[in-house]
């Protein structure tokens, strides 16, 4: 969307093309399948039952009853544009997905619908970056030159992170273009967390 499954939405998009959780639809959303077939219509494009259940090695029935799943909080909406009586297509409703953390953890019935939703989100993170890794050799050099897989540890105050991750927010949304350009779409994941435990 380039890569359009941000699940903590960097507000890149016009306001009505990005959906904010509310506890219905964390509880809507936090499925793993789910995920991963909102992911895949936001990155794919629109698809069907069949083919998405083909991608993730599901029943088409089982995939059909998630995508209505999903339509049903807003997630995504049938294509007007494609398919006809014997064949349903769909596509993403919108855009981003805007994920707030710090309004459910708290909550001891949706802490652990959070949870679960994070955990695929992180899942999803590692097997894209596992596929680029598996694949390196098949890039040329100038892409694999380009590409960075690093990490830091910094100390920052709870305000200093704030700023930080703002200003990459910033810096994302001036490289952000449409996906029709033509360019190769390049995932970009910023991960920026405390590193020890809880902290009182």
């Amino acid at each position: 969307m380039a890569e359009s499954s941000r699940w903590f939405s960097l507000l890149l998009v016009p306001e009505h093309d990005h959906h904010e959780l509310d506890a219905r639809s964390l509880r809507g959303l936090a499925h793993p399948l789910r995920v991963r077939i909102l992911g895949s219509l936001r990155t794919d494009g629109p698809s069907t039952a069949t083919r998405l259940a083909e991608l993730f090695g599901q029943r088409s029935g089982t995939t059909s009853w998630h995508l209505r799943q999903l339509a049903e909080h807003g997630f995504v909406e049938q294509d007007p544009e494609r398919g006809n009586r014997r064949e349903r297509w769909w596509r993403a409703a919108r855009r981003e997905t805007e994920l707030r953390p710090e309004k459910f953890g708290g909550d001891p019935e949706l802490g652990p619908v959070l949870s679960s939703l994070l955990h695929e989100v992180a899942a999803v993170h590692h097997r894209r970056t596992a596929e680029y890794v598996s694949a390196l050799n098949e890039w040329p050099r100038e892409w694999c030159a380009a590409s960075e897989l690093s990490d830091w540890v910094l100390s920052l105050s709870p305000r200093e992170l704030a700023r930080f991750t703002a200003e990459a927010r910033q810096l994302v949304k001036r490289y952000s273009r449409d996906p029709e350009s033509g360019d190769e779409q390049v995932l970009v994941q910023l991960q920026a967390f405390p590193r020890g435990g809880a902290a009182e």
